[in-house]
Protein backbone atom coordinates (compact mmCIF):
# COMPACT_ATOMS: atom_id res chain seq x y z
CA UNK A 1 0.00 0.00 0.00
CA UNK A 2 0.67 3.55 -0.68
CA UNK A 3 0.87 6.69 1.69
CA UNK A 4 -0.86 9.63 0.66
CA UNK A 5 0.66 10.81 -2.59
CA UNK A 6 -1.67 14.55 -3.26
CA UNK A 7 1.13 16.37 -2.44
CA UNK A 8 4.36 13.69 -2.87
CA UNK A 9 6.21 13.73 -5.67
CA UNK A 10 6.04 11.73 -9.25
CA UNK A 11 8.03 9.30 -11.62
CA UNK A 12 8.54 10.41 -14.83
CA UNK A 13 10.30 8.40 -17.97
CA UNK A 14 11.90 10.17 -20.64
CA UNK A 15 12.33 7.61 -23.67
CA UNK A 16 13.82 8.08 -26.65
CA UNK A 17 16.29 6.54 -29.59
CA UNK A 18 19.35 7.26 -27.68
CA UNK A 19 18.99 7.43 -23.97
CA UNK A 20 16.55 5.99 -20.91
CA UNK A 21 15.56 9.12 -18.69
CA UNK A 22 13.60 8.60 -15.16
CA UNK A 23 13.37 10.96 -12.32
CA UNK A 24 11.42 11.38 -9.47
CA UNK A 25 10.08 15.53 -9.84
CA UNK A 26 8.45 17.11 -6.98
CA UNK A 27 4.73 19.34 -7.54
CA UNK A 28 7.04 22.58 -8.31
CA UNK A 29 8.77 20.67 -11.19
CA UNK A 30 11.68 20.01 -9.34
CA UNK A 31 14.20 16.88 -10.17
CA UNK A 32 14.50 15.43 -6.94
CA UNK A 33 16.48 12.17 -7.86
CA UNK A 34 17.42 10.78 -11.30
CA UNK A 35 18.57 7.53 -12.99
CA UNK A 36 19.52 6.94 -16.89
CA UNK A 37 20.04 4.14 -19.24
CA UNK A 38 20.94 3.76 -22.75
CA UNK A 39 18.59 2.67 -24.88
CA UNK A 40 19.36 -0.45 -26.68
CA UNK A 41 17.53 0.63 -29.50
CA UNK A 42 18.68 -2.04 -31.81
CA UNK A 43 17.99 -4.88 -29.64
CA UNK A 44 14.84 -6.96 -28.79
CA UNK A 45 11.82 -5.09 -27.02
CA UNK A 46 12.35 -7.32 -24.43
CA UNK A 47 15.66 -5.77 -24.03
CA UNK A 48 14.57 -2.48 -24.52
CA UNK A 49 12.33 -3.02 -21.52
CA UNK A 50 14.98 -4.19 -19.30
CA UNK A 51 16.67 -0.87 -19.93
CA UNK A 52 13.52 0.82 -18.67
CA UNK A 53 12.70 -1.41 -15.69
CA UNK A 54 16.78 -0.85 -14.68
CA UNK A 55 16.31 2.73 -14.82
CA UNK A 56 12.74 2.20 -12.43
CA UNK A 57 14.94 0.36 -9.88
CA UNK A 58 17.31 3.04 -9.57
CA UNK A 59 14.26 5.27 -8.68
CA UNK A 60 13.27 2.95 -6.37
CA UNK A 61 15.62 2.47 -4.60
CA UNK A 62 15.35 6.66 -3.85
CA UNK A 63 13.73 6.97 -0.04
CA UNK A 64 11.04 9.30 -2.05
CA UNK A 65 9.96 6.29 -4.13
CA UNK A 66 7.42 5.04 -1.92
CA UNK A 67 5.85 8.69 -1.93
CA UNK A 68 5.34 9.10 -5.68
CA UNK A 69 1.70 7.57 -6.31
CA UNK A 70 1.80 8.09 -10.30
CA UNK A 71 3.93 7.57 -13.30
CA UNK A 72 4.16 9.69 -16.55
CA UNK A 73 5.96 8.56 -19.17
CA UNK A 74 7.18 10.87 -22.63
CA UNK A 75 8.22 8.49 -25.35
CA UNK A 76 9.37 8.88 -29.11
CA UNK A 77 6.23 7.93 -31.00
CA UNK A 78 3.87 7.33 -32.73
CA UNK A 79 2.44 6.30 -29.51
CA UNK A 80 -1.04 5.61 -29.00
CA UNK A 81 -1.81 6.67 -25.52
CA UNK A 82 -5.83 5.35 -26.06
CA UNK A 83 -4.26 2.02 -25.91
CA UNK A 84 -1.16 2.51 -23.62
CA UNK A 85 0.98 1.47 -26.80
CA UNK A 86 4.53 2.45 -28.44
CA UNK A 87 5.86 2.11 -31.45
CA UNK A 88 9.01 4.69 -31.51
CA UNK A 89 10.26 4.70 -35.03
CA UNK A 90 14.31 4.54 -33.59
CA UNK A 91 12.85 1.31 -31.54
CA UNK A 92 12.09 -1.36 -34.23
CA UNK A 93 11.89 -3.84 -31.49
CA UNK A 94 9.07 -1.91 -29.92
CA UNK A 95 5.71 -1.99 -32.00
CA UNK A 96 2.10 -1.67 -30.79
CA UNK A 97 4.67 -2.20 -27.44
CA UNK A 98 1.93 -2.51 -24.35
CA UNK A 99 4.41 0.12 -22.38
CA UNK A 100 1.77 1.60 -19.46
CA UNK A 101 0.78 -2.21 -18.58
CA UNK A 102 4.14 -3.04 -18.43
CA UNK A 103 5.38 0.08 -16.18
CA UNK A 104 2.01 -0.53 -14.32
CA UNK A 105 3.50 -3.82 -13.48
CA UNK A 106 6.59 -3.21 -12.56
CA UNK A 107 5.72 0.29 -10.66
CA UNK A 108 2.94 -2.07 -8.25
CA UNK A 109 0.36 -1.02 -10.00
CA UNK A 110 0.78 2.86 -10.13
CA UNK A 111 -1.10 4.85 -12.14
CA UNK A 112 0.65 5.36 -15.83
CA UNK A 113 0.21 8.69 -17.81
CA UNK A 114 1.48 7.80 -21.70
CA UNK A 115 2.39 10.73 -24.00
CA UNK A 116 4.40 11.80 -26.96
CA UNK A 117 7.74 13.48 -26.47
CA UNK A 118 6.42 16.43 -29.01
CA UNK A 119 2.84 16.67 -25.97
CA UNK A 120 5.45 15.96 -23.11
CA UNK A 121 7.73 19.14 -24.21
CA UNK A 122 4.60 21.41 -24.72
CA UNK A 123 3.79 20.17 -21.14
CA UNK A 124 6.96 20.61 -19.22
CA UNK A 125 6.85 24.72 -21.38
CA UNK A 126 3.28 24.85 -19.96
CA UNK A 127 3.99 23.99 -16.79
CA UNK A 128 7.26 25.63 -16.09
CA UNK A 129 8.71 27.36 -19.25
CA UNK A 130 8.11 29.86 -21.94
CA UNK A 131 4.18 28.62 -22.20
CA UNK A 132 3.44 29.20 -18.72
CA UNK A 133 0.78 31.87 -18.14
CA UNK A 134 -0.80 31.00 -22.20
CA UNK A 135 -3.61 29.72 -22.69
CA UNK A 136 -3.25 28.88 -26.49
CA UNK A 137 0.09 28.01 -27.37
CA UNK A 138 2.19 25.39 -29.67
CA UNK A 139 5.22 24.04 -28.82
CA UNK A 140 7.81 22.23 -30.97
CA UNK A 141 10.65 20.00 -31.27
CA UNK A 142 12.45 20.39 -34.06
CA UNK A 143 15.67 18.10 -33.86
CA UNK A 144 16.11 14.79 -35.64
CA UNK A 145 12.43 14.85 -36.59
CA UNK A 146 10.23 17.78 -35.66
CA UNK A 147 7.41 17.11 -32.97
CA UNK A 148 4.97 19.23 -31.22
CA UNK A 149 1.79 19.48 -28.98
CA UNK A 150 -0.99 22.11 -28.58
CA UNK A 151 -1.85 23.73 -25.29
CA UNK A 152 -5.70 25.17 -26.25
CA UNK A 153 -7.76 27.10 -23.54
CA UNK A 154 -5.29 26.38 -20.58
CA UNK A 155 -4.90 22.80 -20.86
CA UNK A 156 -3.03 20.31 -22.72
CA UNK A 157 -4.68 19.05 -25.62
CA UNK A 158 -3.35 15.75 -26.41
CA UNK A 159 -5.91 13.90 -28.68
CA UNK A 160 -7.21 10.95 -28.20
CA UNK A 161 -4.45 8.51 -29.01
CA UNK A 162 -2.00 11.82 -27.39
CA UNK A 163 0.06 13.35 -30.89
CA UNK A 164 -2.18 16.44 -31.56
CA UNK A 165 0.16 19.21 -32.34
CA UNK A 166 2.44 16.62 -34.77
CA UNK A 167 3.32 19.66 -36.73
CA UNK A 168 6.25 18.12 -38.24
CA UNK A 169 3.88 16.73 -40.98
CA UNK A 170 1.83 19.62 -41.88
CA UNK A 171 2.20 19.46 -45.48
CA UNK A 172 4.40 23.02 -46.67
CA UNK A 173 5.23 22.42 -50.12
CA UNK A 174 2.65 20.63 -52.00
CA UNK A 175 5.50 19.32 -54.65
CA UNK A 176 7.89 18.50 -52.26
CA UNK A 177 10.45 15.55 -51.71
CA UNK A 178 8.50 12.34 -50.11
CA UNK A 179 9.12 12.14 -46.48
CA UNK A 180 8.97 9.14 -44.07
CA UNK A 181 6.16 9.12 -43.24
CA UNK A 182 4.84 8.89 -47.04
CA UNK A 183 3.35 12.28 -47.92
CA UNK A 184 5.08 14.77 -49.73
CA UNK A 185 6.85 18.22 -48.53
CA UNK A 186 6.38 17.77 -44.70
CA UNK A 187 7.76 20.40 -42.17
CA UNK A 188 9.77 17.79 -40.85
CA UNK A 189 11.07 17.15 -44.77
CA UNK A 190 12.79 20.79 -44.70
CA UNK A 191 13.28 21.38 -41.15
CA UNK A 192 14.91 18.36 -39.23
CA UNK A 193 18.78 18.64 -38.29
CA UNK A 194 19.48 15.97 -41.04
CA UNK A 195 17.36 17.52 -43.69
CA UNK A 196 18.47 20.84 -43.01
CA UNK A 197 22.45 19.74 -42.93
CA UNK A 198 21.05 17.31 -46.33
CA UNK A 199 20.09 20.46 -47.93
CA UNK A 200 23.54 22.22 -47.44
CA UNK A 201 25.58 19.58 -48.51
CA UNK A 202 23.69 19.50 -51.67
CA UNK A 203 23.87 23.06 -52.45
CA UNK A 204 27.82 23.16 -52.25
CA UNK A 205 28.45 23.42 -48.03
CA UNK A 206 31.52 21.76 -47.15
CA UNK A 207 32.74 20.60 -43.40
CA UNK A 208 35.56 21.93 -41.70
CA UNK A 209 38.56 19.26 -41.37
CA UNK A 210 36.77 17.69 -38.39
CA UNK A 211 34.36 16.25 -41.20
CA UNK A 212 31.39 17.10 -39.33
CA UNK A 213 28.11 17.33 -41.14
CA UNK A 214 25.18 17.61 -38.62
CA UNK A 215 23.09 20.27 -38.55
CA UNK A 216 25.49 21.79 -35.51
CA UNK A 217 27.81 22.27 -38.05
CA UNK A 218 26.02 23.89 -40.25
CA UNK A 219 25.02 25.67 -37.31
CA UNK A 220 28.43 27.14 -36.90
CA UNK A 221 29.05 27.94 -40.44
CA UNK A 222 26.29 29.94 -40.23
CA UNK A 223 27.03 31.73 -37.32
CA UNK A 224 30.88 32.49 -39.41
CA UNK A 225 28.88 33.57 -42.17
CA UNK A 226 29.12 31.02 -44.64
CA UNK A 227 25.96 32.33 -47.21
CA UNK A 228 25.15 28.25 -48.09
CA UNK A 229 24.87 27.73 -44.33
CA UNK A 230 22.60 30.57 -44.15
CA UNK A 231 20.39 29.77 -46.68
CA UNK A 232 19.70 26.16 -45.25
CA UNK A 233 18.64 27.64 -42.07
CA UNK A 234 16.38 30.50 -44.10
CA UNK A 235 14.75 27.17 -45.78
CA UNK A 236 14.46 25.39 -42.79
CA UNK A 237 13.09 28.47 -40.82
CA UNK A 238 10.98 29.11 -43.69
CA UNK A 239 9.19 25.76 -43.73
CA UNK A 240 8.66 26.10 -39.56
CA UNK A 241 6.78 29.67 -40.32
CA UNK A 242 4.83 27.81 -42.56
CA UNK A 243 3.48 25.20 -40.35
CA UNK A 244 3.19 27.56 -37.00
CA UNK A 245 1.08 29.86 -39.55
CA UNK A 246 -1.00 27.13 -40.86
CA UNK A 247 -1.61 26.25 -36.83
CA UNK A 248 -2.36 29.64 -35.56
CA UNK A 249 -5.06 30.16 -38.47
CA UNK A 250 -6.36 26.97 -36.97
CA UNK A 251 -7.07 27.27 -33.36
CA UNK A 252 -5.79 30.50 -32.37
CA UNK A 253 -2.43 30.40 -30.78
CA UNK A 254 -0.87 33.75 -29.77
CA UNK A 255 2.73 32.00 -28.75
CA UNK A 256 4.79 29.28 -30.38
CA UNK A 257 7.81 27.82 -28.27
CA UNK A 258 10.53 26.14 -30.09
CA UNK A 259 12.99 23.56 -28.34
CA UNK A 260 15.60 20.59 -29.64
CA UNK A 261 18.85 20.96 -31.47
CA UNK A 262 18.13 22.76 -34.11
CA UNK A 263 16.45 25.36 -31.95
CA UNK A 264 20.07 25.50 -29.92
CA UNK A 265 21.62 27.33 -33.30
CA UNK A 266 19.77 30.43 -32.01
CA UNK A 267 19.52 33.78 -34.32
CA UNK A 268 20.43 32.10 -36.72
CA UNK A 269 17.07 29.69 -37.16
CA UNK A 270 15.03 32.20 -34.61
CA UNK A 271 15.53 35.56 -36.96
CA UNK A 272 14.48 33.84 -40.70
CA UNK A 273 11.86 32.09 -38.57
CA UNK A 274 10.16 35.62 -37.49
CA UNK A 275 10.25 37.47 -40.60
CA UNK A 276 8.80 34.63 -42.60
CA UNK A 277 6.50 34.30 -40.19
CA UNK A 278 5.37 38.01 -40.53
CA UNK A 279 4.74 37.21 -44.22
CA UNK A 280 2.56 33.65 -43.39
CA UNK A 281 0.71 34.90 -40.06
CA UNK A 282 -1.39 37.99 -41.69
CA UNK A 283 -4.90 37.90 -40.72
CA UNK A 284 -5.79 39.94 -37.63
CA UNK A 285 -6.25 37.34 -35.22
CA UNK A 286 -2.68 35.70 -35.69
CA UNK A 287 -0.75 38.84 -36.39
CA UNK A 288 0.63 39.31 -32.55
CA UNK A 289 1.75 35.54 -32.74
CA UNK A 290 5.25 35.53 -30.81
CA UNK A 291 8.11 32.85 -31.38
CA UNK A 292 10.69 32.02 -28.35
CA UNK A 293 13.21 29.47 -27.24
CA UNK A 294 11.76 26.89 -24.91
CA UNK A 295 13.32 26.82 -21.84
CA UNK A 296 13.29 23.69 -20.63
CA UNK A 297 16.24 22.25 -22.31
CA UNK A 298 17.02 18.48 -22.25
CA UNK A 299 14.73 18.11 -18.61
CA UNK A 300 11.47 18.84 -21.51
CA UNK A 301 10.79 15.26 -21.64
CA UNK A 302 11.04 14.62 -17.97
CA UNK A 303 9.24 17.66 -16.81
CA UNK A 304 6.54 16.98 -18.89
CA UNK A 305 6.00 13.47 -18.24
CA UNK A 306 5.79 14.60 -14.82
CA UNK A 307 3.42 17.30 -15.97
CA UNK A 308 1.09 14.78 -17.56
CA UNK A 309 1.43 11.70 -14.63
CA UNK A 310 0.64 14.89 -11.75
CA UNK A 311 -2.44 16.19 -13.60
CA UNK A 312 -4.34 12.69 -13.92
CA UNK A 313 -2.95 12.11 -10.50
CA UNK A 314 -4.94 15.41 -9.18
CA UNK A 315 -8.00 14.82 -11.33
CA UNK A 316 -6.78 18.39 -13.31
CA UNK A 317 -6.91 19.93 -16.45
CA UNK A 318 -4.87 17.00 -18.23
CA UNK A 319 -7.40 14.16 -17.00
CA UNK A 320 -10.15 16.22 -18.56
CA UNK A 321 -8.27 16.52 -22.05
CA UNK A 322 -8.52 14.05 -24.68
CA UNK A 323 -6.88 10.43 -24.46
CA UNK A 324 -6.05 11.25 -20.46
CA UNK A 325 -8.10 8.52 -19.08
CA UNK A 326 -7.25 5.83 -21.34
CA UNK A 327 -3.54 6.17 -21.29
CA UNK A 328 -3.59 5.60 -17.28
CA UNK A 329 -2.97 1.81 -17.79
CA UNK A 330 -6.26 0.62 -16.85
CA UNK A 331 -5.42 2.02 -12.62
Amino acid sequence: MHTDFAAGPVAALDIGGTKIAGALVDAAGRVLHRAQRPTPARESGETVMRAVEEVLAALAASPLWDAAGAVGIGSAGPVDASRGTVSPVNVPGWRDYPLVERVRRVTGGRAVTLVGDGVAMTAAEHWVGAARGHDNALCLVVSTGVGGGLVLGGRIHPGPTGNAGHIGHVVVDLDGDVCACGARGCVERIASGPHLARRALENGWRPGPDGDVSAAAVAASAHAGDPIALASFERAAQALAAGIAATAALVEIDIAVVGGGVAGAGEVLFAPLRRSLGAYATLSFVRDLTVVPALTGTDAGLLGAAAAATRARDGGAWAASGGGEGARGGS
